[in-house]
């Protein structure tokens, strides 16, 4: 196998092969126009001059190619061979200015192109070949090289199917990216409209809040739970012979019948239900109040009217203060006898005066 590899030419030597194929053509092809134009002027010293520039010329080429890599050793020879061109196709081309007049020959025209080109082209190939290899070597290099091409091919594939399967991935993250955007605006926009909703009920719930407030007890009622809550109809907090107020309803029963006083009242007034401080304190919207705290006005009020309508006939001003006394509730006199005045104020006029002359003359009465 390695005699038979031995016997091939190596691609080294194809290359150089053919260069001196070209370069030997090209020397002939000087010779021979060169030989023409010399020959009138020199005879047949003619001859060997032409012979010996292009023999020369082929020679230090092949020298080159000898010297391999060392540049030191081509240095000389590629000198030479340098100059060698140029003498070469400086023949020809002085040929070409003096006989213009004449007509040009194509082969005169040809030959310093040729020269100079084939110079060129063993410039340029020659630095490329490197130096002579055996077939062992060759092989070992190919292996290498074919190793390298494989792997090197594998690569690209690879980074053909990497680039291919992130397109495909970048067009899919943008569709899930455009759909999560869509999905999360429209919940946007649909809590921003809950939420002006939610601010506009909120603004109106807080008016009516601040125009109209809740009375404690409302806040006391126990809210049913599940599983757990039945049906009733709540009591209401008011006696069934008084008005919202706490204002006895006198001449009328609970239907709005008018009715006379004295026994036929008493036969036609209903059971009476004793209306609690706490159930006053819901009606009026207020507090509950306890005693030996400062009161309010109203809460004051909603204590006087409830002593006030404790026992029938209605207490006056002097037993209900004592009363009020009694209870441990707190306020000055001052404060206590305006309040009084305002609960007559809101019952009937006439009974509210006669009430007010009477506990006038009590208290005078007292003070006396």
């Amino acid at each position: 196998m390695n005699k038979i590899m031995s016997m091939r030419p190596s691609p080294r030597g194809t290359v150089l092969t053919i260069l001196g194929v070209i370069t030997l053509g090209v020397a002939i092809l000087s010779v021979a126009v060169s030989y023409d134009i010399l020959e009138p002027r020199f005879g047949a010293w003619a001859v060997p001059t032409v012979g010996a520039l292009d023999a020369l010329w082929v020679v230090f080429q092949a020298t080159e190619v000898l010297a391999g890599n060392n540049r030191a050793r081509a240095r000389r020879v590629r000198g030479a061979g340098l100059a060698l061109t140029l003498v070469n196709a400086a023949i020809p081309t002085a040929e070409l200015i003096m006989s213009r007049t004449d007509g040009f020959d194509l082969a005169v025209v040809l030959t310093p192109i040729a020269i100079v080109a084939t110079k060129v082209a063993w410039w340029l190939a020659l630095p490329s070949l490197g130096r002579k290899t055996s077939p062992e070597t060759r092989q070992t290099i190919a292996s290498k090289r074919q190793q390298v091409a494989d792997q090197l091919e594998v690569m690209e594939v690879e980074a053909a199917h990497r680039i291919e399967l992130l397109d495909v991935a970048k067009d899919l993250q943008m569709r899930v990216t455009e759909a999560e955007t869509a999905y999360r605006k429209a919940v946007l926009e649909a809590q921003k409209k809950m939420t002006e909703e939610l601010h506009e009920t909120a603004e109106a719930t807080a008016q009516t809040v601040q125009e109209k407030a809740l009375p404690a007890s409302v806040a006391a009622i126990v809210l049913p739970e599940l599983g757990q809550w039945t049906p009733s109809a709540p009591a209401l907090p008011i006696a069934p012979d008084r008005d919202a107020t706490g204002t006895p309803a006198i001449g009328r029963d609970t239907s709005g019948t008018q009715v006379s006083a004295g026994a036929d009242a008493e036969a036609a007034r209903p059971a009476e239900h004793t209306v609690t401080l706490d159930e006053l304190a819901a009606v009026a919207g207020v507090p509950v109040p306890e005693p030996g705290v400062p009161l309010s006005d109203d809460q004051m009020a909603v204590v006087l009217r409830h002593l006030r309508y404790s026992d029938d006939p209605p207490l006056s001003y002097r037993k209900a203060r004592a009363d009020y006394r009694g209870a441990g509730f707190v306020g000055s006199e001052e404060r206590v006898r305006h309040v009084w005045g305002t609960v007559l104020a809101a019952e009937d006029g006439e009974e509210a005066s006669e009430d007010a002359d009477d506990s006038e003359d009590e208290d005078a009465d007292a003070d006396a």
